[in-house]
Formats: C-alpha cells, sequence, structure tokens
C-alpha cells in the first residue's frame, strides 16, 4: 500500500491546504502507476510547529516541506514504468508546491522508502505472504 508522510510547518496548515495536498500526491501517485492506485494510497499530514524545525542549524527557518513515500521495493522497479524513482520524485515536487506554492519547490525534499518483500504486514499477517 503507497503510503505517504508528509511534514510541513503547522502553520502552513489552514484547513484548505490538507485536503488539496491529498488529492495532489494522490494523482502524483496516479500519474506514475496509473488509476489502480488511487485506492491504495495513503496521506498522513504531519503539522511540526515552526519553533520545532530546524534547517542549517536554525529552527524555525523558511518552510521545506518533506514528503515520503514507502512503497514495496519491486514497485520502484517495475516492467513498463521507466525511470519509477524520478517520475514519482519529480511529480511530489510538483504536487507541493502546487500546494503550497512555487517558493517551496527548491526546498521540497523527498524519500522514496522502498519495502522489501515481507517486510510489511496487515492485521498480523506478512503482506505479501512467503512463497508455499
Amino acid at each position: 500500500m503507497p503510503h505517504f508522510q508528509v511534514r510541513v510547518h503547522e502553520e502552513e496548515l489552514d484547513g484548505k491546504v490538507e485536503g488539496r495536498l491529498v488529492r495532489l500526491l494522490t494523482e502524483a501517485l496516479v500519474q506514475v502507476y496509473g488509476e489502480r492506485a488511487r485506492s491504495m494510497a495513503v496521506v498522513e499530514i504531519f503539522g511540526i510547529p515552526r519553533h520545532r524545525w530546524g534547517v542549517g542549524g536554525v529552527p524555525g527557518g523558511v518552510h521545506s516541506p518533506v514528503v515520503s513515500l514507502h512503497v514495496r521495493e519491486a514497485a520502484l522497479h517495475l516492467p513498463g514504468i521507466d525511470d519509477a524513482p524520478g517520475q514519482l520524485i519529480r511529480a511530489i515536487t510538483d504536487a507541493v508546491a502546487d500546494a503550497f506554492g512555487e517558493s517551496v519547490r527548491d526546498r521540497v525534499g523527498v524519500q522514496l522508502v522502498g519495502v522489501p518483500a515481507g517486510r510489511s504486514g496487515v492485521g498480523g499477517e506478512v503482506d505479501p505472504p512467503a512463497p508455499a
């Protein structure tokens, strides 16, 4: 299940940008993997107070959103999807810049976290199950 975790300054969240960001990140995933990815996309947004965020050793610096996308490792190398990591990084950056404004584009950090098969689970079961 593709799972986004977004860390932003709490002060940038206004009750409207959250829904927009959820939609835009979901669309970024669909842009790379197709419509089948839409229903699996999970987006969590974490607002961190500006004084608890530092860049370059300075607390409360400029807004520098960080997005982590956790996906199965194999999803980063699917046949028929050229350069999935590059496509994802560009699409995610575009989504965040669209949500918060172009002024953040150069500071958007994207981390793609590939989860190896057998290292995740749902309902107490390893997903996907080990081959028989």
